[in-house]
């Protein structure tokens, strides 16, 4: 049975995540001690200790996750489970990031730097207040697209995560959102709801943050990835570094394809996922996007050994 790993995006942040892993596993301890060197500062203090506010901070919660995700991955490793268990590996927005570390395309330490800045210059792109982000629930992509097309009156409303089949988020100026959510909601969504989201990602209004990574990463050295890598832009396997670059660069202004990603990996063979780090929301959108998928979440030590176990089972 073919298997890919998913790495979960920001939202996914609990404080004590990955604390007994690191205790568990010394390998797990080295992601976060190497990660605390790369920053220099105790990001793991804050992820294990902290409190919630900070820890969701984008600055703070994009490395933090991705240092969970990786713990996870050493001790994967120390139970005789490598990245090439899998047949792809596909991460939710900056669980791209994760999913490319996994695969050693970029080092860990690289991959912590570029996600502060990352972090940072998101947050900085748009003025606290000027952006919004919301959930529709119970459109499909197309409708919603005509939604927000009809909402944005000369501002930006994008289609920014196309999750599963009845979830897309979408992302712009805080009043075009808002138009969106009410015109969504006349239109028959079952929900709609604003996101408590610091920034509008995902967007055209994100084009300086993109900047700012392209200039980052012109700097970092990026590895063909030991397992392909099902990009967010284009929904499908890539290996060649150079396009990795063009398209992490992209990916901060346009829509995380999730479900096409999904079905992509389904239609390759792909029927059991497992997802790496916090949280199992990316666990529940594969299972109303590819039904038949099995999922697993992997965080704790105990789903670690459980996990390695099914592979030599």
């Amino acid at each position: 049975m073919s298997r890919a790993f998913v790495f979960p995006g920001q939202g996914a942040q609990t404080i004590g995540m990955g604390r007994d892993l690191a205790q568990a596993y010394p390998a797990a301890q080295d992601v976060f001690d190497e990660v605390d060197a790369a920053l220099g500062e105790p990001l793991s203090a804050l992820i294990w200790n902290g409190e919630q506010d900070s820890l969701t901070l984008t600055r703070n919660a994009q490395p933090a996750l991705m240092a969970t995700s990786m713990a996870v991955m050493a001790a994967l490793k120390a139970e005789g489970v490598s990245v090439e268990a899998a047949s792809f590996v596909a991460g939710h927005s900056l669980g791209e990031y994760s999913a490319l570390a996994a695969a050693g395309a970029i080092s860990l330490p690289d991959a912590a730097r570029l996600l502060r800045l990352r972090g940072e210059a998101m947050q900085k792109a748009v003025a606290p207040g000027e952006g919004a982000m919301a959930a529709i629930l119970g459109l499909g992509l197309d409708e919603v697209r005509a939604v927000a097309s009809e909402a944005a009156q000369g501002d930006v409303v994008e289609a920014a995560n196309d999750n599963d089949p009845a979830q897309v988020v979408i992302s712009g100026h805080a009043a075009a959102v808002e138009r969106a959510v009410e015109l969504a909601k006349a239109r028959g969504a079952k929900r709609a709801l604003m996101l408590p989201v610091s920034a509008p990602f995902h967007c055209a209004l994100m084009q300086p943050a993109a900047d700012a990574m392209a200039e980052a990463l012109a700097g970092v050295e990026i590895r063909a990835p030991a397992v392909p890598l099902v990009a967010n832009v284009r929904a499908e396997a890539v290996t060649d570094p150079a396009t990795i670059r063009d398209l992490l660069v992209r990916q901060v202004t346009a829509a995380v394809r999730w479900r096409e990603s999904v079905e992509w990996m389904a239609g390759q063979g792909v029927a059991d996922f497992w997802e790496i780090g916090a949280g199992k929301a990316l666990s529940g959108m594969v299972r109303r996007i590819a039904k038949e998928a099995a999922t697993r979440a992997l965080l704790s030590p105990d789903d670690v050994m459980a996990a390695a176990k099914s592979v030599d089972a």
